[in-house]
Formats: structure tokens, sequence, C-alpha cells
């Protein structure tokens, strides 16, 4: 029969769950390793205003993803004043409303952005070339005069808009551009010399990050959008220098007011700050939480559940070892998969005090249950008084720990008694049919892998890539099916050939 169905799906298991793992990590940015930290910063907007004894609108813009940061969480204090958030194409806007305010009043917005160099604003489509109300004279000579000789020395959009802010702010200026700022602030005449000049521009507003700061307020920048790369470009207003700082958070990026108050007077914004860092998989989770995609996987459920998932998905790791152990090794355990069990249990009480419960439990279920074999039981009655047996040394052995001051022999009521017991029936059956050697062939053997299943299982990358990538469930399951497929010899019976080496050595 062809093996190629086999290796088809083999193939198509390990592929799947690859680029899974890969697309989490590139899209989601979940880290390979445990243990990474991402920089995260806090800022408060604190608005203030005068309410004029009747109804209140108050909007504020909003920071949205962008080159460097995304949103995390947001949250809000306003007392006695409704809430809405609106998002459209020039941004997002955070509204408050009531129908009756006086006196001061002050409104809280605060955000957490995660510092994420991969991080990219959503698609804009660019706006139309905004319409520039015409110069009086004698200012529509003197924005010619600089329109005319930026655009002489340069080449492109970006180019152009260098040279106009360095003949409106810098060493070049002259007349013609100190005549302009009389009627217009520096950042609004570039931005109106641009969209003269046929070139889409806007005016945007900026929070230069530094941690500790308080009280701080948002600074002008100029966007100028780039046709040949099909995106806007950030500029300097005062030197002239394109890209954006890593330390610089857009906050409005519509071209539009940052704060409108509607109903109130002397109405002001000013941001505090603060950095700090936390592990990437918990400001990821953050992240995504409204994620639909995320929300169907583990993630979206809650704490408890997902403590209990961290564990249950490790145990595919422990069930990789034991058959790398029984079918490549040839190890001999008491029960196919009791030793993952008991790998978990490990995980719970640690690995000493785990050996330690273990063999005394089984040692005093052996002794036990040798006398229970001269009732002449039937099998049902005898395995279930082993059970309520197992139960009782649990409960004697957590009693005898608690009253000697031994806590960590507290937690031996994590083992699967329903295991335990018939694993002590198991070896009471082989001690009968094969002998004491068998017994602790197997014994020995199933302690072995728990001990190493325990290693696989309890390792902090391994709990990590388990939990976070669900594609390495698919990748498990392939080297599953792979060394199912194994028909050789086991490296244990590699020993039945030793007398033939021997045979052949020369004497």
């Amino acid at each position: 029969m062809s093996r190629l169905p086999f290796y088809v799906i083999v193939g198509l298991l390990l592929v799947a769950g690859i680029a899974t793992s890969v697309h989490r990590h590139l899209q989601f940015e979940i880290p390979w390793v445990p243990g990474e930290q991402r920089q995260v910063w806090e800022i408060e907007a604190v608005i203030n205003f005068n309410a004029q004894n009747g109804p209140v609108q108050v909007d504020l813009a909003l920071p949205s993803h962008q080159n460097g940061f995304r949103v995390l969480t947001e949250n809000t204090a306003s007392s006695g004043y409704g809430l809405a958030y609106k998002a459209d194409e020039l941004g997002r806007q955070a509204q408050w409303t009531t129908r009756d305010a006086a006196g001061s009043q002050q409104l809280y917005y605060s955000v957490q952005m995660l510092v994420s160099p991969d991080a990219r604003p959503p698609i804009q489509t660019p706006p139309g070339l905004a319409s520039t109300t015409p110069w009086e004279s004698p200012y529509d000579s003197a924005a010619s005069q600089l329109i005319d000789r930026a655009w002489a020395r340069s080449a492109n959009n970006a180019t152009f808009t260098r040279e106009l802010i360095l003949d409106v702010n810098g060493e070049r200026q002259g007349e013609s551009a100190r005549l302009l700022l009389t009627q217009e602030t520096p950042s609004a005449l570039i931005v109106r010399l641009l969209n003269q000049a046929g070139v889409q521009a806007r005016e945007v507003s900026g929070l230069v990050l530094e941690d500790g700061r308080r009280r701080q307020s948002l600074s002008s920048w100029i966007q100028v959008f780039d046709e040949s790369a099909n995106q806007w470009s950030l500029f300097n207003p005062i030197t002239g220098e394109q890209g954006q700082p890593d330390n610089l958070l857009l906050w409005e990026t519509g071209g539009r007011a940052v704060l409108e108050v509607q109903g109130g007077t002397n109405s002001r914004v000013s941001f505090s700050m603060l950095t700090h860092h936390q592990p990437a998989s918990a400001a990821v989770r953050n992240h995504y939480s409204e994620d639909t995609l995320l929300n169907f996987s583990i993630h979206s459920l809650p704490l408890e559940e997902q403590a209990l998932f961290q564990t249950i998905l490790l145990i595919p790791i422990g069930a990789l070892v034991v058959v790398f152990l029984r079918v490549l090794v040839g190890i001999k355990t008491s029960g196919t998969f009791m030793p993952v069990l008991i790998a978990l249990a490990f995980i719970q009480t640690t690995l000493p005090t785990g050996l330690i419960g273990f063999l005394l439990i089984v040692a005093v279920g052996l002794i036990i249950r040798n006398y229970l074999s001269y009732l002449n039981l039937l099998l049902v009655a005898r395995v279930s008084a082993v059970i309520i047996t197992v139960i009782a040394i649990i409960s004697i052995f957590t009693v005898l720990a608690y009253r000697m001051g031994l806590s960590a022999g507290l937690t031996v009521t994590f083992f699967p008694m329903i295991i335990l017991a018939w694993t002590i029936e198991r070896m009471s059956i082989l001690w009968e049919e094969e002998g004491p050697k068998q017994v602790l062939i197997q014994g020995g053997g199933s302690l072995l892998t728990a001990v190493l299943a325990y290693l696989a299982m309890n390792n902090p990358w391994v709990r990590h890539i388990t939990f976070n990538f669900l594609g390495v469930q698919l990748i498990l399951m392939a080297l599953i099916l792979l060394l199912g497929n194994y028909t050789g010899y086991r490296l244990l019976e590699l020993r039945r050939f030793k007398p033939i080496t021997d045979d052949e050595k020369p004497s």
C-alpha cells in the first residue's frame, strides 16, 4: 500500500503548524521566547474649561495606531458626562456631553501606547487638495516669491517642502517670509503655501514623549503626501527634517482641532506621561483583546480557564516524550500514558516532593494490595478497594506533613488517584505473574519517563510556545505520526546483537 497519503498528511500538518505559528508571531507580535519586555507609555490628558450654565459638548482628538506605536488600552474619568468614541476618515475622537454644567470643569483621558517598531498606520487615502484663500496685496506677491524660489531649488514634493521650511523659519528667512508670518503661524503658513503650490499637505499635532513630564502641550508638525510612495511624510516645521522621531507620538493627524468645547470658555488640554516595561505577551493580549481572530483562541477566555488550558496544552509534549521513549528507545512503562499524568502532578508538587510522594504511595499501596489478594475479591471490588486505599494513604501523608510543618507535602493531593490505583493493581499482578524484576523494570521505566516528561513540560520556553502558538499542536501531531510509522529496532533491543559482535572480534 502506498505511503504517499500518509506523508502528505504529515507534510500538511507541519506546514500548517509552522505557518500559523509564524503568522501569529508576525501579525500579532507574540514573542518566541518568554520574558521579553515591551516599553509602554502611559499618557494622561487633562481638559480644563469653564462651563456657562448650560449644555456642554467636548470633542478631543485621540491617537490611533501609527508608525512605532499601538494603542493598548484607554480610559476616561468624567463624572456626570456622557461619553462616546467616534472614528472617521480623519481619525478618532472622544465626545463628552452633559445637559447642565457650571463653573470650572475637568475631564480626564488616559491611554497606554505600546512601543512597537513594526506598527504601521492604517492605509489612508489622501484627501483632495485643500482650497486656499487668495492672498490680498501685497501678501500675494510675497507668497508667490517664496513658492517660486523653493520650487526652483527642489526636485520633488519632499525637497520642495524642506526648502520652503528653510525659507520661512531658517537662516534664509527674508522679507517675504517675515511679511507673511504677520498673518499666519509658521506651520499654518507652510501648509497654506504648499497647498497653493498644488502639494497635498496638512498640519498635525504631536506629543514629544519624555518620562515623568507633566503639563506638556502638543507641538505642530507638517505632513506632506508622497505620491510615489503613496504615504504621508512628516516634517519638522522648524528645521525641515523629514521623518518621525522615535519619541514623537502623533496625537491628531486629520488636520482638525485637537480640542473643541461648546458651552464653555477658556478651554485647554495638558498632558502628563510615564513609561514602564511589561511582558510582551501581556502587552499583545491587551492590544488584541477585542480582535476577532484572537478571540477565536484561548486568549479570550477568563484567566482561570486560560491557566487550565496552559496545563492541558502541555500534555502533547509529554505524549511526544512517551512515544519517543517507547518507540525508539524501548523503555517499558506501567500503562501507556500514566507517566504523562504523573508528570503533570510533578508540575504541581515540584519534582523532589513528587518523587518522594509517588514512591511512598505506590510502596504502601503494593503492601496493602498484597494483603487484598488473599481475600480473593472480584476485580472491580479489588480495584475499588485500592482506590479507597490510595485516598486514605494520601490523606494520612497530607495530615502528617502538615503536623510536621512540611508544607510541600500538602501538594501530594495533586496526584491522579485513579491512575495510581490502577498502577498499583498492574504492578501487583505483574509481581505475581512475572516476578519483582519486571515490576522494577516497568516501574523504573515509568518513573524515568515521568521525570523526562516533567523536565520537557515544565521548561519555561516550552510552556510559552505551547500556550501562545497553537500551531505547535499540529507540529507535535506530525512528529507523533512519524514516530508511529517507525518499525525498526529500538535502542535497548540492540543489546541482543552484542554476543554476535563479540564473536566477530579477532581472538
